[in-house]
């Protein structure tokens, strides 16, 4: 196999990626799909395959060992990444918004602030099960996972398992950060970090840079805290 240069192969690697988006554009427009969506899914396909091309061939091989789960596990990356993409295009508008001057052309004060949400303000309205995955009552995991509520609520009190408020005083628990009927460890890392539980498992359930595209909540079900806190550090220093 003849290697090429570092700049042909990226060359190389945006034609497919480019042949890749529009294929799939192509595909869905023939499936009365509107041009929007099918513009944003061929994007997606083709960073995808791009990305996928440069996987070594022993990731390769276990992305076949799980082909049974990988419908799941497209679905929850499409998630994530439409969570990701909203969060940054809001914070993008409260961004201009503080740069933009605070009185208008007459002398008249502004409302550029006015409806402009903030990162806070996004996770609290957004329906929950639109960015954090499943998640349980109580009841659920007394009755499936066998936790007492008397261990769940110690566990909330040392910061061991992510909370979620779903209304004025219940609290729901996305399901993926428990292994064996306990929070896989790391959580409380985590929150010491990043104390707002909301965002704290927005963090948890995004794909991340520092961990090659993986979720940290991903990582720490494999035991792998030590990558993860080292993640979480690189992500509050930036």
């Amino acid at each position: 196999m003849i290697e090429l240069p570092h700049s042909q192969a990226n060359n190389h690697l945006d034609d497919f990626e480019i042949f890749i988006a529009v294929e799939v554009e192509r595909a869905l427009v023939r499936r009365d799909q509107s041009r929007k969506i099918s513009i944003s899914a061929g994007k997606v396909a083709g960073r995808v395959a791009a990305a996928v091309a440069l996987l070594p061939p022993i990731q390769l091989r276990a992305i076949d060992g799980i082909s049974d789960d990988l419908s799941r596990l497209a679905s929850d990356f499409v998630k994530s990444l439409a969570a990701r993409a909203m969060l940054r295009w809001e914070m993008r508008d409260v961004g201009q918004a503080q740069d933009a001057p605070a009185t208008s052309p007459t002398g008249e004060p502004t409302q550029i602030f006015q409806n402009v949400p903030t990162e806070k303000a996004y996770l609290e309205t957004t329906l929950i099960e639109d960015w954090a995955g499943q998640v349980v009552g109580q009841t659920y995991l007394e009755e499936q996972l066998r936790i007492p509520r008397s261990t769940l609520h110690l566990w909330r009190r040392h910061n061991e398992v992510v909370a979620l408020r779903a209304g004025s005083r219940k609290h729901v628990f996305p399901l993926a950060q428990f292994v064996d009927g306990r929070p896989v460890p790391g959580i409380r890392d985590v929150l010491s970090g990043i104390a707002n539980p909301r965002r704290a498992w927005f963090w948890l359930n995004t794909p991340s840079p520092c961990l090659e595209g993986r979720t940290p909540i991903s990582m720490l079900r494999q035991d792998l805290v030590a990558e993860v806190v080292s993640a979480l550090r690189h992500n509050l220093s930036s």
